[in-house]
């Protein structure tokens, strides 16, 4: 079934019906009424020792910074502005307080930037694999909120950062641990892992963009999340992998290492930054006011199809296929 399709089939055994001012599964949050035209979005992650951290090879500060920036990205995908916070911890019994401390403070250096506030949670002892709730509350504009369900035939598909360096970063994690890492561009993949960006400030300006259709974060990967955006919109997609913003340092690692190249770039998860249709007329227009505000460009990696939920990879023209697709909780 996949985890798509267990939510899918969630969604549809318990036939819920919601009031038009209101959605819920299917999107970054959920959203809900609440002051005239504001709305309020929820979002939660769970996070498991084992599948989505490794609590043996991640320091506390870095896994309590990621925590929370994970939950950040989600709110920035919707265009809107983090305000609470609710984290429930299950501890091993062994957890000492050290452990703790430092899980705040790389929580706290990130909720400050953020400027959120934790307002509550739970904790408990666990027997079994440490597990970390957050459940995050954030602010915005009705009309300028962005799903998933807003693309169109023609649309340039776009992300707004490059791509792999968290998967690179597992992959090393996976082959070596702490040591024997070798030089800069090993921590320049490390650090993309342990400490990702949420694009609150890019979320927030392309909400407010007419021209871009529909948005989410890369959180599984490129190929899984094109998917979910085919899938609530009717659509396809085709990706050009050639087009891929790969970084340097991955590329170099890759050589090394002797990874693919382009599906660690496809598939690989984590990177949290956005991806966007764009209506085709629009985006130079686009690109340029982005370059403008943050320095940077986006990178178009493809465009939108009518050929309902097909996603084709071409290089050079040519159709390929990849062999690892993005990440999957019941596959993977």
């Amino acid at each position: 079934m996949g985890e798509f399709g267990f939510i899918a089939w969630l969604a549809k055994s318990l036939g819920q019906s919601l009031p038009q001012n209101i959605t819920g599964i299917g999107d970054d949050c959920a959203v809900l009424p609440w002051k005239g035209d504001q709305k309020l979005l929820v979002t939660t992650d769970l996070l498991l020792d084992g599948v989505h951290f490794l609590k043996d090879k991640i320091a506390a500060r870095d896994l309590g910074y990621k925590s929370l920036a994970v939950n950040l990205s989600d709110i920035a995908a919707m265009g809107g502005r983090p305000r609470w916070a609710f984290l429930s911890l299950a501890l091993p019994a062994e957890t000492e307080i050290s452990w703790a401390e430092d899980f705040f403070s790389g929580w706290k250096s990130l909720s400050q930037k953020a400027e959120i506030k934790l307002l509550g949670g739970d904790t408990t002892r666990t027997t079994g694999a440490m597990v970390i709730n957050v459940t995050l509350l954030g602010k915005a504009e009705g009309k300028y909120i962005k799903y998933r369900s807003g693309a169109r035939p023609g649309d340039i598909v776009a992300v707004t950062g490059q791509l792999g360096s968290s998967e690179g970063g597992l992959r090393l994690l996976l082959r070596s641990g702490f040591k024997n890492l070798g030089g800069q561009d090993e921590k320049f993949l490390l650090r993309h892992h342990f400490q990702p960006q949420p694009q609150l400030p890019e979320g927030f300006f392309l909400a407010h963009q007419p021209e871009v259709g529909a948005m989410m974060d890369v959180s599984d990967g490129l190929d899984s999340d094109l998917r979910r955006i085919m899938e609530r919109s009717g659509c396809g997609a085709e990706v050009y992998l050639e087009k891929l913003p790969v970084p340097p340092a991955l590329r170099r690692c890759c050589r090394k290492y002797g990874w693919n190249q382009e599906e660690v770039a496809a598939a690989g998860g984590e990177d949290y930054c956005l991806l966007i249709t764009v209506r085709p007329g629009s985006f130079p227009a686009l690109d340029r006011s982005f370059l403008r505000k943050f320095g940077r460009r986006l990178y178009p990696v493809g465009r939108i199809t009518k050929k309902r939920e097909q996603l084709v990879y071409l290089k050079a023209g040519r159709q390929v296929t990849l062999q690892k697709s993005g990440f999957d909780h019941f596959r993977t």
